[in-house]
Parts: structure tokens; sequence; C-alpha cells
């Protein structure tokens, strides 16, 4: 017998809610799902286009159970009588739910005799993309390469100043005037962007910092675009090191060291191999090279963080591609390379493609040009 599976979220913000229906909701509603069609119980503002929009699912209105506890003798039913009554009706007396389902609603349904049972990577066949969803993860990444391209058109065409500032169209560039552009172009390309990192000199150092205050010329730059399509909810990524003028001899080995990196990542990456494996060949690279990775004069410096991670309805989701990590890699998985070297008196460099792991290698789906100078 088939687990009985259930949710309570909504699925503008919960990806396994998003994958489950296809429908975007922005409050949360019950999914129910085991020996049958999936079950969900929709508010009357919501059933008309949840049956038009969900046809895979057999949808039932909330307003209904209402009614009915009420006739029942219960004077202010919530949802947790709602799902015990769904699971009277269809003899259910344990679920299996995600991980991160509410706690107070845990509690409310054990003392209503419902037995729950959490259960890490809830669909985990949300791994292995289809044909479709690799589709739909290039289209993302063709939002996020709208934007750079737009990113990379105002530093190309950005002045130089004596004091090295960039300036554009008569005004100081900053990190938040080129974010806007690039954020600007992915919502007209409909995509929605959050937190795209623009940094520059020692703030890219900092692989997650947004970047703040004025852009300088011959310095390196940090662009991280990670868009999500308003249509289907899946993400795209790109980064790219740019340096608006002349990069000098150490930015430039930094660069080409990064590089060839990302390269060795993408060759190793191919079924069967450990994602732990791929980010040690970048690691020892990167040590060959003589870029150490450690904690220097109180910060951590070098090659610090992962290599990658997958992608798909969220931005970081298995498997992930680190030191740490005991996955395996199987065909169908997307994940990004993203090696990168950070060093405060030099600054920081990231490369990021996204990879789709096939039986003999990788398939880069990425299709953005790599240029350090412009």
């Amino acid at each position: 017998m088939p687990d009985t599976l259930l949710m309570f979220a909504d699925s503008e913000r919960d990806a396994n809610m998003l994958y489950a229906t296809g429908l975007f909701v922005p409050d949360p509603f019950i999914y129910l799902a085991g020996r049958s069609r999936p079950l969900l119980v929709m508010s009357d503002l919501e059933i008309d286009r949840a049956r038009r929009q969900a046809p895979h699912c057999r949808v039932v209105s909330l307003t209904t159970y209402f009614q009915k506890l009420k006739r029942a003798g219960l004077k202010s039913p919530r949802y947790p009588q709602v799902i015990r009554e769904i699971c009277r009706e269809n003899k259910i007396r344990r679920a299996i739910v995600p991980d991160n389902f509410p706690l107070g609603l845990a509690k409310d349904l054990k003392k209503l005799g419902l037995k729950l049972k959490p259960r890490t990577g809830f669909f985990p066949k949300r791994e292995i993309k289809s044909a479709d969803e690799v589709r739909k993860i290039s289209a993302a990444l063709t939002m996020a390469e709208v934007g750079m391209a737009e990113g990379m058109q105002v530093l190309r065409i950005s002045k130089i100043d004596k004091r090295r500032q960039l300036i554009y169209r008569g005004l100081p560039l900053t990190s938040e005037r080129l974010r806007a552009v690039i954020d600007c172009a992915i919502l007209q390309a409909c995509g929605l962007a959050a937190n795209t990192i623009v940094a520059g000199g020692r703030q890219a150092c900092d692989p997650h910092e947004r970047g703040f205050g004025r852009l300088r010329a011959h310095e390196p730059i940090i662009i991280d675009i990670f868009p999500r399509s308003q249509k289907t909810g899946y993400f795209g990524d790109i980064t790219r090191t740019i340096v608006r003028g002349r990069a000098n001899e150490a930015v430039r080995k930094l660069y080409h060291t990064v590089y060839a990196g990302q390269k060795i990542g993408f060759e190793k990456i191919r079924a069967q191999v450990k994602t732990a494996e791929v980010h040690k060949a970048v690691q020892q690279y990167f040590v060959q090279q003589g870029y150490r990775t450690g904690r220097h004069n109180g910060r951590m410096e070098g090659f610090f963080h992962g290599t990658g991670h997958g992608l798909g309805l969220e931005i970081h989701e298995a498997p992930r591609v680190s030191p740490s990590s005991t996955e395996v890699l199987r065909p169908g998985h997307v994940v990004t390379v993203e090696p990168g070297l950070y060093y405060p008196e030099i600054g920081g460099v990231r490369l990021e493609d996204v990879a789709l792991v096939t039986t003999n290698g990788a398939k880069n789906l990425t299709r953005f040009e790599k240029v350090l100078e412009i």
C-alpha cells in the first residue's frame, strides 16, 4: 500500500507543493495523496482556478468541510479538524509529511489521533529533472543571461574618471544602480530577481555580499544573478567576473585559475561520480597552483565554499557539490559549477555555469560568454 502524503503549505514559496500541484497559490492549502488522485482542499477564492490548472488532482471545497463540521456540532472548525475529517472519510490513520511541516498543526493533528512521520526529501524524484523541467530551467537561465547582458553593457559604456570611478550617464555607477538595471531587465523577461550580487574589489571576497557603493575601474566585479521564472517557478543561476578597464597580473592569474578549475569541474561531472570527488578535484587544482584555503588575518580566503548545488524549483537544492556531501550524481541532475577564489589583497573571482548530468558527462546549459576585461 502506498504511503499517504500530507502537506499544508502555500505553493508560491514551498517547492514541494508547487512540484506536486503546478499551481501558484499564495495562502496555505491542504494536499493529500495516497492510493488515488491527489486531493486538494481549496478556498472558494481558488477552487475554480485549481480545478482548471491542476486537472491531475481532485479539488474539493474547504467551505463545504467547514459547514459539515459545524452541522456536526463543532462551533469553530479549523484546518486540523478538516484534515482529520478527510482522513476519517478515507480511513487514513497515519501520513508522511515534509520535514518543514508546521509544528503547531502537527501537534493539533496528534491530539486528534493522526500519526505523522516526517520525511527529508519529500519527493525524491524532484532531484532528477525531466526534459520538460530542463527546458524550464534553461528558460530561467536565459532570463539570467538577459540581465547579465544588460549589466555588462552598462559597464562597457561607463566612463572612467581620474579617481578610477565608473561614471554612467553622468553619475557614479554604484552596485545599487547596476543591480537595478539587471533586475529590471529580468523583470521585462518575465523573471523575478532577488538579492542579485554586484560586488567589486574587497566586497567580492564575501561570496554572498550583495555589494554596495561606488564601483571602480581596473578591479574585479562579481555579478551573480539567480532569477525565478514567474511562469514556472524554476530558477536560473549565472555568475561572471568582469574588470572594466585593465586587470593587473594578479587578477588575470586568479581569473584564469578559476576558469581552468571550472573546466576541471565539468570534466569530472558524470553519472555515478560522487559530488565530493568533483569538489576535491577543483580544490586540489587550486592548491597545486599555489592558492590555498584557510583563515588569514582573521578572515577566510581561498576557495571556501562548495563547487555547486542542485538547481530547480529552489535556488539551492540537492545534490550539493561540496566536500561534505555524500551524494552521487545521476543522469538528470542539474547542478551549478561555480568555483571561486577570494583574496582581499587581489579581489574575488567566481564563474558559474549550469550543468545537466548525463551518463557520458555534463552538458553546459549556459551559453553566455566569459570575458574578463571590457
